[in-house]
């Protein structure tokens, strides 16, 4: 029987040179990729949800252990895809060093994830335009980004890098903004008198409502950072992997902790975490967005305008990067043959047309659920989609740890590699522990009231028997098994 890296070989040989994808995205395109990926409604929205619930300190202590698990993530995947820069990335990397059937499980279930994304951007996109255009069907503005993002996807790999240049630049730049403005006002240089430590003594402050609102942010903090693997995925399309791979996970990481902790400081200094507004979350409410408050606390009466078109952009962005890191991971799984071979088709231009196109359409379907009924579907589908990314972390930091076991058993230095994770073995190690728990612990209060609420804990972890049932399929259809160490394939070549 072929495995799947033999169809995948047999597949990728049938390729002419002239289409397969084009090393076309630039070191500032990488950067800006990782960047945009973990800055959005998680920041914008949610980041006063945080306070609120676990005061300025809880806040600080949950995004810093989170950020310090996203690091040890984000420098085991930068190890690989240095080594090894390929679009399928982690699916394939599970694939080459654990067991296929993990990156059968690991390539399908993210490209359902970011599939299900698009639905959910273009959905978020079209609420946000009634907060200007009030009277305009939100399936109008969806059908319009819908297409806006498909085109930047479809002209080539640069315009995407280019397009999410631009949409992650505004959105640093707010940050940027915010920060400074954060810091004028806690220093009382503008918008009255300083706040002092008011804000961190006043009630519970600064830990609200001990360990058990401690790991409910956990949860929230883990899914802001969502977004930073896809740094990987665009590996395979860097000009020089090499470089720009280690270059955009060293400086983009400790730049995006600088602005959610900086954005905590502020939050914390100057807001009180028993603001009402704080817990109002959802694109509707941009209005009383923390950075809404703060801007408007400073005299910018154009505050509420500003944040929404900020946040559209970084809606626009999810979606961009999402219809991206689908289409990609799907050209991977058909380059491996565990996909029809049609999608492992390229264009011209280095773009996986058909992957695209299939993907899109995926994406208006899950899109269409919203509007059927009740929109029970749909919430189904963000349920199943929202433990994908934490698995997807699993399997990097045990890909990492499988991937430097290898290199040990096989003899071969580690010092020829060109770009080392730090404090191996005990940061994948970390990564896959604090990983689990964050992920196991999405709805544990499902299980802590008099009676377990087993339709709110199914709605939860509906994605982990989905995932379970992808590897179990192909492992007992392929009769696949866990690589032995000797045996993995450590080259740094595509095939």
């Amino acid at each position: 029987m072929e495995t799947g890296l033999e169809k995948g070989k047999m597949v990728q040989d049938a390729l002419p040179e002239k289409e397969k994808l084009k090393r076309s995205l630039l070191a500032r395109h990488m950067n800006m990729i990782a960047i945009g990926g973990a800055i959005g409604t998680g920041l914008f929205l949610a980041s006063g949800a945080s306070v609120s619930t676990a005061g300025p300190g809880g806040a600080l202590v949950a995004y810093g252990v989170i950020g310090l698990m996203v690091y040890f993530i984000m420098t085991s995947l930068g190890e690989m895809a240095t080594h090894f820069p390929v679009s399928g990335s982690f699916g394939t990397y599970a694939t080459r060093y654990v067991d296929p059937a993990l990156g059968f499980a690991i390539g399908w279930n993210y490209w359902l994830n970011w599939a299900i994304t698009l639905a959910v951007e273009i959905v978020a996109g079209a609420l946000i335009m009634k907060f200007w255009f009030p009277d305009t069907p939100a399936i109008v503005w969806s059908a319009l980004f819908l297409m806006v993002i498909f085109g930047l996807n479809y002209l080539s790999t640069k315009a995407y890098g280019e397009s999410e240049y631009w949409f992650a630049g505004i959105k640093v730049s707010l940050v940027v903004i915010f920060l400074i403005v954060g810091a004028l006002m806690i220093f009382g240089l503008i918008g009255g008198k300083a706040p002092g430590f008011s804000n961190w003594t006043t009630g519970e402050a600064p830990f609200v409502g001990g360990i058990g609102s401690l790991i409910g942010i956990f949860m929230i903090a883990a899914f802001s950072f969502q977004g930073t693997e896809l740094v990987g995925i665009a590996a395979g399309e860097s000009e020089n992997p090499e470089k720009n791979v280690p270059k955009a996970i060293n400086t983009v990481f400790w730049r995006i902790l600088l602005f959610y902790i900086g954005a905590m400081i502020v939050i914390g200094f100057l807001l009180p975490y028993t603001d009402d507004n704080l817990l109002k979350t959802d694109v509707e409410s941009v209005a009383v967005s923390p950075f809404t408050l703060v801007f408007e606390r400073a005299g910018f009466v154009a505050a509420a305008s500003l944040m929404n078109l900020v946040i559209l952009t970084s809606v626009l962005s999810c979606g961009n990067s999402g219809l991206y890191a689908s289409t990609r991971m799907l050209y991977a799984l058909a380059k491996e043959g565990k996909a029809p071979s049609i999608f492992a088709r390229v264009n011209k231009r280095g773009v996986p047309a058909n992957a695209l196109i299939i993907t899109t359409v995926f994406g208006f379907l899950a899109f269409l659920t919203s509007l059927v009924g009740e929109g029970t579907a749909y919430t189904w589908l963000l349920n199943l989609s929202g433990m994908t990314g934490f698995v997807v972390w699993l399997g990097i930091a045990l890909c990492h740890y499988r991937f430097r076991r290898a290199f040990h058993a096989q003899g071969k230095d580690v010092s020829t590699l060109k770009y080392r994770a730090k404090w191996f073995p005990f940061g994948p190690i970390f990564a896959f522990l604090l990983c689990f728990v964050v992920m196991i612990g999405q709805n544990y209060g499902a299980f802590t009231g008099e009676a377990v609420d087993w339709n709110g804990a199914m709605a939860t972890y509906i994605g982990i028997p989905v995932i379970a049932a992808f590897y179990l399929w192909y492992k007992i259809t392929h009769k696949t098994k866990l690589i032995p160490l000797k045996e993995v394939d450590l080259s740094s070549h595509d095939y």
